[in-house]
């Protein structure tokens, strides 16, 4: 399991990740736009990153635009996010940090093939879970 830092921005991701490369000697490794996904999004934001990933020496900062920049704000724009590598233990995992917190997004099998979920714990931290989902070998 990592824990990773993830930090959103109300449309100005692509300038801090760029920002944040260049002054920390870093590389960026992922930009997935939302216009690449299987989702109706507003065109406005198809362009906008939904998930980058910077590399910065043996750490990695996830990033990426809100669904909603509207509500992005100073507090709510830094959530832990947590790289689960077994799936039997993310349901449990799931349930006890947020018990007593507001789940943002339930646990749910992704199109990205990952079981992932969002929520806010009951100290006000923001938290997003995702474990890869194995795939069968193909048959020949």
């Amino acid at each position: 399991m990592k824990l990773i830092a993830y930090l959103h921005f109300a449309g100005q991701c692509e300038e801090a990740l760029n920002f944040y490369k260049d002054a920390l000697g870093g590389e960026i490794v992922q930009v997935s736009r939302f216009g690449e996904g299987p989702m109706e999004i507003d065109p406005a934001v198809k362009n906008s990153i939904m998930h980058a990933r910077l590399k910065i020496g043996e750490s990695v900062l996830y990033m990426s635009d809100g669904f909603k920049p509207e509500e992005m704000k100073q507090g709510n724009n830094v959530s832990l996010s947590l790289d689960i590598d077994d799936l039997s233990k993310i349901d449990n995992l799931f349930n006890k940090l947020s018990e007593g917190g507001t789940i943002k997004l339930p646990l749910g099998d992704m199109f990205w093939g990952a079981r992932f979920g969002m929520f806010i714990d009951k100290f006000g931290i923001h938290w997003m879970m995702n474990c890869e989902l194995k795939k069968e070998p193909a048959l020949n």
